[in-house]
């Protein structure tokens, strides 16, 4: 997804040919794909981009979050609604945003907290947001994020790492810069502005390291930075 000022859908990058060790299970209202480690009071809710909750990418994410130990859940945050396409018009994204707004969730998030502390033992529940699903993040990760310049969002209560790419179309670094200078101002909680060199919109979760050799360093290096970060936290 573009930045908030001139929206637009971002490109899906490389998928993913992944399986997925979880399951897929209803909680009240929504889906969501849930994967456990063998024993774990510690939670990740992962928020899906614009392409949702089933894209393998998203669950390659939350697989590799339940390896560190973590009970990882990426719920259907669409609510069944169908996710964006890249066969889609671009023309009609602002139509197909109108009713899936990432400030619009609360009432999805309640519902997968209830469940995290009272069917999981939850004890400990922290956030990763990739793209559309990080303009909420106030506590976590946010995978370049969205940022919200017309609302006062920068007074953070717990601690949150932001990851953005140098070369992000989508998301550009003035835009960085004002998020870093605004949180400096702002944020009494800890927090981290981290910009990777040479790299473009999606590539912690949608480049394959496999296929982007000179990518490969960044990515692996993003994904550590984000559990090294709930490791200290959580």
């Amino acid at each position: 997804m573009a930045n908030e000022a001139k929206p637009c859908p971002c490109d899906i990058g490389d998928k993913i040919e992944y399986g997925g060790l979880g399951e897929e299970v209803q909680i009240e209202h929504i889906k969501a794909y849930v994967v456990k480690p063998p024993a774990s009071e510690k939670a990740i809710i992962e928020i899906q981009d614009i392409y949702g909750w089933q894209l393998p990418n998203t669950r390659y994410m939350a697989d590799m979050l339940s390896a560190n130990g973590y009970i990882a859940i990426c719920p259907d945050f669409f609510v069944g609604k169908e996710p964006w396409s890249p066969s889609h018009d671009w023309s009609t994204f602002q139509q197909w945003l109108e009713h899936k707004k990432p400030t619009d969730i609360k009432k999805e998030v309640d519902v997968v907290l209830t469940y995290l502390k009272e069917q999981c033992g939850v004890k400990h529940i922290g956030v990763v947001g990739f793209c559309w699903g990080g303009v909420e993040i106030k506590a976590g990760v946010s995978v370049y994020g969205i940022v919200r310049e017309r609302e006062d969002r920068f007074d953070l209560k717990s601690p949150t790492l932001f990851i953005f790419a140098e070369n992000n179309a989508v998301i550009p670094l003035d835009q960085v810069t004002t998020l870093w200078t605004r949180l400096k101002e702002k944020c009494t909680a800890d927090f981290q502005v981290k910009i990777f060199p040479n790299q473009t919109h999606g590539f912690v979760h949608r480049k394959r390291e496999d296929i982007n050799p000179d990518d490969k360093p960044y990515i692996e290096e993003a994904r550590a930075d984000m559990i090294n970060w709930l490791i200290k936290y959580m």
